[in-house]
């Protein structure tokens, strides 16, 4: 007996009923990100023995700490519509400008730090009017701003890092409470801070008015330029507090430090729900996706993979992060 053909009502029916299932799995961006994390962790407590160790797990969240204090201000520029691929270069000159103040200038630590902070700050307001007031396109304004900084960290530390740094300094670094190292703690706070003030304050949520339709957030009086600006500002500091606490763990201002972070980052915050196009994104989405590509990163060396697979492990996640992004947008 031959089968009876579907209906066209049919078939449209299970179409949509297709497209509501994927819709649906992308809208949840932040839990399907949360199971896979739990995924990969359960593979790697099944594959490696060293996972759970109390040592390995205390690595991967100090480690995790770093990008995801990084991860706090791209997410805030994602959601306007922006991203910054100088934030990499940005984390390396903090430390350098630091650790240059305490043993050229011998400033305190302190001034130090602040003055790294400022150094972050100014990349920031350059990349900021660059973009929202000379109308550069992001891309290349920070692609450029990723060379020049790379360049002044290379100056100021003669392309060999300045080691040694005082112990008043790095303790920001290493030092610990409840047997927890501050950067984390740090991290914590910010993330906490962060998501409450994105989803909460009505400065900051006017990112993604800014982010989703930048015509009609000029239009309905929101000053889009100055929301930008200061948000480029506010990813630098992120990565320059991250370089500062980085320099400070390994008691070294090093010229390698921060070296692809800015496709880590992105790449992280794309796959926890933030979007290329603007107007999408969460603070813990955002850290959810660090976590997952740390955990990728613990799992290849604690399986003895070859570390330059990270490289490809980190492109095609950038690549499939993207690909998600836009299915998520189409299907809106």
């Amino acid at each position: 007996m031959s089968s009876i053909p579907a209906q066209p009502s049919d078939v449209q029916a299970g179409e949509k009923r297709g497209r509501g299932a994927l819709q649906r799995l992308l809208a949840q961006r932040e839990l399907f990100i949360f199971l896979f994390v739990l995924l990969i962790g359960a593979l790697l407590t099944i594959s490696s023995k060293n996972f759970l160790t109390e040592g390995n797990l205390k690595t991967l969240i100090v480690g995790s700490s770093f990008d995801a204090i990084v991860a706090i201000g791209m997410t805030i520029l994602l959601v306007s519509g922006m991203f910054d691929l100088s934030v990499g270069s940005t984390l390396a000159l903090a430390g350098a400008v630091a650790g240059y103040a305490i043993t050229k200038g011998h400033f305190g630590v302190p001034l130090a730090i602040l003055f790294g902070l400022l150094s972050g700050a100014i990349v920031g307001a350059a990349n900021g009017f660059l973009v929202a007031k000379v109308k550069v396109n992001a891309l290349i304004a920070t692609l450029g701003m990723m060379q020049v900084v790379r360049g002044v960290v290379f100056l100021l530390t003669a392309g060999l890092g300045i080691p040694n740094l005082p112990a008043g300094f790095n303790v920001f670094g290493q030092g610990k409470f409840l047997d927890i190292q501050y950067p984390v703690w740090i991290m914590l706070v910010l993330v906490i801070v962060s998501e409450v003030l994105l989803r909460r304050s009505r400065y900051f949520r006017q990112s993604y008015f800014v982010g989703g339709n930048p015509r009609s957030a000029r239009l309905s009086g929101i000053n889009v330029d100055n929301i930008i600006w200061v948000n480029f500002i506010l990813a630098a500091l992120m990565a320059a507090l991250s370089g500062l606490l980085l320099t400070g763990r390994f008691g070294t201002a090093s010229v390698s430090a921060g070296i692809g972070a800015e496709l880590r980052v992105i790449s992280a915050c794309v796959l926890g729900g933030a979007s290329l196009a603007g107007g999408e994104g969460s603070i813990l989405g955002s850290l959810l996706g660090v976590i997952l590509m740390n955990l990728i990163a613990n799992g290849l060396n604690l399986l003895g993979i070859n570390p330059y697979y990270l490289n490809i492990a980190t492109g095609g996640i950038l690549i499939i992060a993207v690909v998600i992004d836009v299915l998520s947008r189409r299907n809106k």
